[in-house]
């Protein structure tokens, strides 16, 4: 279209069609009252109960009663808002504030979580999973910190946006996913691959960020800008079938026993990355001395090895963050009890560095076992390795000050996760993503993600949707 045409084409459409425009609009064109964060956190803590009492156990899922669920809040809110049907019974809710007639995606932020959960052992819980109890300070309930907790605190800052009326830099689109846990055929590689044009962005807040507690104190914001890369492997021993009552040397059970008593005593190499390298350094103005001394002597030639070593003792999630992870996770023999079985499977779960190859791995774990008759077979739903997301990017540099803000004296820090998370996808489509679990929490409250008596401090819940909303707002609301 010539540009001369294009103005009065504007204009003719703010004259006919103000209703529409306004309609489609989500915020005021004059600033009001700030909304109340405190008023509002508890308004969210209800939401979030709501939530965990819809079970959306992964697989099958039920993500679309959650969904449903979402959307009536969105519709009291007056907030333009579409649920999908990824499958059934699954579905994802989508919400926009901004100027829907002429988005710039560019500049769009996406406010992302996933409403599905992990599944529970019931007698392992001292309270019903999905009950959303209350007890001691806590809520109590599977995806309370993973991730509906990251939900609600979406949600609660995007409904902040809509009820301070102010003016927007830019769109902001609220988006609750499904099938996170599997990253199966409902995942966001469906609404991705399908529905890009109603949610694509620029920009995105999605988990898998750190706000770490010690000693009553935040004392670093970790900001997830990579991650480390899942794939599955099936180790497959063979041998001669035969009945139970006469035992013999070629029993594939007991090469299936021996190979992974092997693979789980070795450790791959380990490395440093950029990210993990600058995770580090940060870390060596925070540390005890003797905890700093060890991690400075990890640029140290005749001591980074033992450094290494040690290092990777002193934490599970920092032995992850510097080399590739393997980890037995299932296994499968045999069809009856007295019944000599001619194959035995196991499952190992591996994390691979950014840019890592798991047919190196695999290489490594062959000669490891030492073993003809045990062979590795990849499973097709392996991870995508993606870019890692820029430190320089003005939502990383807003999330900088405001953590300095919110929390004095915390040192903000890039942070490679090593779960996996839907950030990888985006991250392909050119996205500026960055992981941000916005609750201040203690090691020994994040350890509980997908284990046992999952649950969120009620304080720290608070606090993390104050802080999400003041990072959401201070990106997105003109100046």
């Amino acid at each position: 279209m010539h540009r001369r045409l294009l103005c009065p084409l504007i204009l003719l459409v703010a004259l006919l069609l103000p209703g529409v425009a306004r309609a489609q609009t989500s915020t005021a064109a004059s600033p009001q009252a700030s909304p109340d964060i405190a008023a509002l956190s508890q308004e969210a803590l209800a939401w979030l109960q709501a939530l965990i009492r819809i079970n959306t156990t992964n697989p099958p899922g039920n993500e679309l009663a959650a969904a449903n669920y979402i959307a009536g809040i969105l519709e009291k809110e007056g907030i333009k808002h579409e649920v999908i049907e990824i499958s059934p019974g699954r579905g994802i809710v989508i919400g926009r504030l901004g100027n829907a007639l002429f988005p710039d995606p560019t500049r769009a932020l996406m406010l992302l979580a996933h409403l599905d959960v992990v599944g529970v052992t019931r007698d392992k819980w001292t309270v019903d999973p999905f009950a959303a109890v209350i007890k001691d300070g806590y809520l109590y309930g599977r995806g309370a910190i993973d991730d509906k907790g990251m939900v609600v605190a979406n949600l609660a800052a995007f409904i902040a946006l809509k009820r301070s009326g102010a003016a927007l830099d830019r769109d902001v689109i609220f988006l609750a996913d499904d099938d996170e846990e599997q990253m199966g055929d409902s995942s966001i590689k469906v609404a991705v691959s399908k529905y890009w044009d109603k949610i694509a962005a620029g920009f995105a807040l999605n988990e898998e960020g750190r706000v770490m507690v010690n000693d009553g104190k935040v004392i670093y914001v970790g900001v997830q800008i990579t991650e480390k890369v899942p794939v599955n492997v099936t180790v497959i021993a063979t041998g001669t079938s035969g009945h139970a009552s006469m035992p013999h040397g070629d029993n594939a059970v007991v090469r299936l026993a021996l190979a992974i008593g092997k693979i789980g005593a070795y450790q791959a190499p380990w490395k440093l990355q950029p990210t993990t390298e600058s995770y580090f350094e940060q870390l060596t103005k925070i540390e005890d001395a003797d905890t700093a001394k060890w991690i400075r002597a990890l640029e140290m030639p005749d001591r980074k090895d033992n450094a290494a070593k040690h290092i990777s003792e002193m934490s599970p999630m920092w032995n992850s963050m510097l080399r590739d992870t393997i980890a037995p996770t299932m296994l499968t023999a045999g069809v009856r009890a007295n019944v000599v079985p001619s194959e035995a499977r196991a499952n190992l779960n591996i994390r691979l560095l950014p840019g890592d190859s798991v047919q190196d791995v695999i290489a490594d774990l062959t000669k490891v076992v030492d073993d003809p008759q045990i062979r590795f077979e990849i499973a097709p739903d392996r991870g995508m390795p993606s870019p890692p997301s820029s430190m320089d990017s003005p939502l990383y540099k807003t999330i900088e000050s405001v953590s300095g803000k919110v929390f004095p004296g915390a040192v903000v820090m890039p942070f490679m996760s090593t779960g996996a998370t839907d950030s990888a996808q985006l991250r392909l489509h050119g996205v500026q993503a960055y992981g941000l679990l916005p609750f201040p929490l203690t090691e020994g409250d994040v350890l509980r993600m997908h284990a046992d008596d999952e649950r969120i401090p009620l304080d720290s819940f608070q606090k993390g949707v104050a802080y999400m909303c003041r990072v959401v707002s201070e990106f997105v609301t003109k100046r």
